[in-house]
């Protein structure tokens, strides 16, 4: 069955989140998002999410047939941003890249869970063959345990990627088989 949006999901804290793609219209509350983040996650995006330009340029250049953003809104506020990735072409045209950023109170809740089942689904409707994600080890150790937990296989990567000072960071490379 194909999956639709906007759709509600039920957190294990009893809270509930609406889960809808991305819009122009999002631009102020994802920028507010963003700035609430702590600052390592900010300093570490892979994107200058501190800066309202990233995403306004964003909001311009949706494209859903290369990329899936997608917001978890509790009412107005967004919570979660989360997004997968296509390529368009060449050896990996068949593996989605996925990337989230969740609220630290809406984080061990599910909420990260959601989304990546959500991703499953729809890579599954466009014909990938796997979903791969790269994570910062030591930052983003929940989203490693929730995507194992899913099936995903894990590789280390010692010092793969650095942080904004220069200092080495091991990386973990997520992928998973469709």
């Amino acid at each position: 069955m194909p999956i639709r949006f906007p759709q509600e999901a039920g957190l294990r804290d009893a809270r509930r989140v609406t889960i809808r793609p991305f819009g122009a219209g999002d631009v102020e509350a994802l920028h507010a998002f963003f700035q609430r983040l702590p600052e390592d996650y900010v300093r570490c995006a892979w994107d200058r999410i501190d800066q309202r330009a990233t995403i306004e340029r964003w909001a311009e250049d949706l494209d859903f047939e290369k990329a899936v953003p997608l917001l978890a809104l509790d009412g107005k506020r967004v919570v979660a941003d989360a997004t997968l990735h296509y390529r368009d072409g060449g050896p990996l045209r068949l593996v989605g890249r996925i990337k989230w950023l969740i609220d630290p109170e809406y984080r061990g809740v599910g909420l990260g869970t959601v989304f990546v089942n959500d991703f499953i689904t729809l890579a599954r409707e466009n014909g990938l063959r796997h979903l791969t994600c790269m994570l910062i080890s030591d930052l983003e150790e929940d989203a490693i345990s929730t995507l194992k937990g899913i099936g995903f296989d894990s590789y280390t990567i010692p010092g793969y990627g650095v942080d904004p000072d220069g200092t080495p960071r091991d990386m973990v490379k997520m992928i998973l088989k469709l």
